[in-house]
């Protein structure tokens, strides 16, 4: 549960560009507001649909390589909007973001609830919403500051890199998470 949830914690920690999105629709793409309204339903766009989708279909397999694998395509999508100066592939990396955020966020919050104890899932929860809330917000002050720092792009790079050592570190630090086949598993992790 801690690899789950702490995942999502420093993945949007490092890297999230929302709080960047302002400054590449004005300086970089120069869309003007109603670009970066695009960009910013690109990513909601793309999460609204992946939902659908996992409503209809579901994950049936490979659940903790699946949400490792979101992660990356998110922090690889976000990587791609960072050198992006075509509104067009911007857009789309965008959406990509959105899509890969909701995948791990199905895993993950189904994993958390099949594998948590009852007598522990409103604390455990709780704990989780508390890592989803602070990572947007913390991640929206890191990427704000190192903008302010260093620029728009270098901190979008670094954060989107970060993101991709994160997989890695986690998967190494926690290979049970990695290993979660069916999300039956997940509640048999606990039963043991």
């Amino acid at each position: 549960m801690l690899g789950a949830i702490s995942l999502d914690l420093f993945a949007v920690l490092l890297g999230g560009v929302i709080a960047l999105l302002p400054i590449y629709a004005h300086e970089i793409l120069e869309v003007g507001p109603e670009g970066l309204g695009a960009l910013r339903s690109a990513i909601a766009a793309g999460a609204l649909l992946m939902g659908i989708y996992l409503g209809v279909r579901g994950i049936r397999r490979h659940a903790g390589w699946v949400m490792f694998m979101a992660v990356a395509v998110f922090g690889v999508a976000n990587l791609v909007f960072t050198f992006s100066t075509t509104f067009w592939l911007s857009l789309g990396a965008m959406f990509v973001a959105g899509a890969a955020d909701m995948i791990s966020v199905y895993v993950r919050t189904t994993v958390i609830q099949l594998a948590t104890p009852d007598e522990m899932r409103g604390r455990v929860n709780a704990v989780n919403m508390l890592f989803i809330g602070s990572s947007n917000e913390l991640g929206e002050f890191r990427a704000g500051s190192m903008a302010a720092w260093l620029g728009a792009v270098p901190a979008a790079a670094i954060g989107s890199v970060g993101t991709l050592a994160v997989v890695a570190t986690w998967m190494r630090l926690f290979p049970v998470l990695r290993r979660v086949d069916r999300f039956d598993d997940a509640s048999a992790e606990r039963a043991d």
